[in-house]
């Protein structure tokens, strides 16, 4: 709490202090939550600002002078286009995921938000990837920046254990079923690459009786909210995601990270991987690599430097 004074959050009138940045709802979900634990016994107030859910209460939120802003780039042009925002005082903008929002084609609407920032503030940049394209695109955005490095470059938590299985690509959606039903020692998060391919292996996994629940872009924010909820409670013991729940899913427990195909770059599998081994906890990571796949499988793993077991 003494960071939040030191900002100045306590017996002025209510006006926005800091805006948080991220790339995905849940990502924004789960950092608004976290904030509400923090201020629970405080007045600082705080208010999630992303698509698929209605705007007038975000809007009412925003024009009170919520001290914390948390938002996806897009909703935020939105109601800034609606004169819903008011910045002139912001003292901190973070910009999470940074490499992610950029994947997803957000920048552009980053800058423009940044232009609209007073120029008096502290930026802050965060993100487990630091590629040079967002290095370069970091200097529009940081004055004198002190770049801060945790862990090895494009490595994987020390606590995660990495291994392979080498079968043929029709043969994997048997063995992710034998493995969720017999070997699994807890939840299983299994990243595909696709939309259709995470709602296609969630119904053939239903469809052998196993409780799994599917989670991209094209989900409503309803549904994707139970699918993260019914994951995190043992509902759905299988979560299948894409890419989206690389940044933007945080839940403590998470046994194994299966990729049902070898991800496209070192990036991808270094944030999938993540989901597993947190704060300390000894995690499980599985790619199922078939023999068209071995060539990337082989460069991936050199250029992220893997030991398997």
């Amino acid at each position: 709490m003494q960071g939040l004074r030191d900002l100045g959050f306590e017996g002025t009138r209510p006006f926005t202090r800091a805006l948080i940045l991220a790339p995905t709802r849940e990502l924004v979900v789960q950092i608004e939550d976290a904030f509400v634990g923090l201020t629970y016994h405080s007045p600082v107030s705080t208010v999630p600002v992303f698509g698929g859910m209605p705007m007038d209460p975000q809007e009412r939120g925003l024009k009170a002078g919520a001290d914390i802003v948390v938002a996806t780039p897009g909703r935020l042009m939105d109601h800034m286009r609606h004169g819903s925002t008011d910045f002139l005082r912001l003292q901190v903008l973070v910009l999470d995921e940074a490499d992610r929002m950029m994947d997803m084609g957000f920048w552009p609407d980053v800058q423009r938000i940044v232009a609209t920032l007073p120029p008096d503030r502290q930026t802050l940049l965060f993100s487990a990837t630091m590629p040079g394209e967002i290095l370069k695109l970091a200097r529009d955005v940081l004055r004198m920046p002190r770049y801060l490095q945790v862990g090895a470059n494009r490595g994987a938590a020390r606590t995660i254990r990495h291994s392979i299985e080498e079968l043929p690509r029709g043969e994997k959606l048997d063995w992710l079923a034998h493995f969720a039903r017999r070997n699994a020692a807890g939840p299983v998060l299994v990243f595909v690459r696709t939309k259709i391919g995470a709602d296609r292996v969630a119904r053939q996994l239903q469809a052998k009786h196993i409780r799994a629940a599917a989670l991209h872009a094209d989900r409503t924010q309803q549904e994707r909210l139970q699918a993260v909820e019914g994951f995190r409670s043992g509902k759905h013991p299988v979560l299948v995601a894409t890419d989206i729940a690389a940044r933007g899913l945080d839940i403590e427990g998470i046994a194994h990270v299966v990729n049902f195909e070898v991800p496209d770059t070192p990036e991808a599998y270094v944030h999938r991987v993540g989901r597993t081994g947190r704060s300390g906890a000894v995690g499980h990571a599985i790619t199922l690599v078939a023999p068209d796949e071995q060539r990337a499988w082989h460069a991936l793993e050199k250029r992220v430097g893997l030991q398997l077991q």
